[in-house]
């Protein structure tokens, strides 16, 4: 079977079987005011090499990208994929930077914001930052992410009080996707986002790649640079490399 294929969508390229949406920042940012007053939730997933690797050797993995209302590429090897099936994506739309610059726009939108995931302290510490960086940034509350799945409706429950219309979940890959799409119902957020690790940079916890790696595409050479426990995550790379190459054009 064919694991890079073209979509038809003008704005799509399917990539291991994912239709990842081809949406510049602006356009993405545009398409969630939409999705907030349209009043229905709607699941967002922003899609790195590694996630779609792994997605290829577990199937209710896969499956999550399938309920998705919008994929976003979040890493260099899902842009270098798009271009090598003929469909390229002009910039990444990653989760860190989805949050910064939804904060920014809530000082003028006042769409009602909740950061939910990471160690103790960690999501308060990012929306401080958000708070101090974009004065009036409308962050409705926080929380961290170490509770079991038994207590995820209870969770749930105190996060719809606030009434978010955008919840940003930091609990790793695919904890937090399945954490939005259980609690959907509950919460009703306009758009729930799993972003992974971003609160810890945002908390300014774990440096961001100074903007040379970045332009670079070694952002991911950066992080495992300063943190080697991720080296399991990069592993994840070359296998996503070969799945793209291996595909018949």
């Amino acid at each position: 079977m064919s694991l890079v294929v073209l979509d038809n969508s003008e704005k799509t390229v399917r990539i291991l079987g994912v239709d990842v949406n081809r949406l510049t920042m602006a356009e993405t940012l545009a398409r969630f005011d939409r999705f907030v007053e349209s009043g229905e939730p709607h699941f967002v997933i922003t899609a790195d090499a590694s996630g779609l690797a792994q997605a290829q050797h577990d199937p209710e993995h896969r499956a999550l990208f399938a309920r998705a209302a919008l994929i976003t590429p979040d890493s260099a090897g899902v842009l270098w994929a798009a271009r090598r099936a003929g469909r390229p994506i002009s910039e990444r739309v990653s989760g860190v930077d989805l949050v910064e610059q939804v904060c920014a726009r809530s000082v003028q939108t006042q769409h009602r914001i909740f950061f939910l995931g990471a160690a103790e302290g960690v999501a308060e510490q990012a929306a401080e930052r958000m708070r101090h960086r974009y004065p009036g940034c409308n962050i409705v509350g926080s929380r961290n992410g170490f509770f079991k799945p038994d207590e995820d409706m209870t969770v749930a429950a105190e996060i719809a009080q606030a009434k978010p219309d955008y919840l940003f979940v930091a609990m790793g890959i695919p904890r937090q996707e399945k954490f939005i799409l259980a609690t959907q119902s509950v919460i009703r957020a306009g758009i729930a986002i799993g972003i992974g690790g971003s609160f810890d940079v945002i908390s300014g916890n774990v440096p961001r790649a100074p903007r040379v790696w970045q332009r670079l595409k070694m952002e991911w050479l950066w992080r495992l640079i300063q943190n080697p426990q991720k080296l399991p995550k990069v592993m994840w790379l070359p296998k996503f490399i070969w799945y793209v190459l291996r595909d018949k054009k």
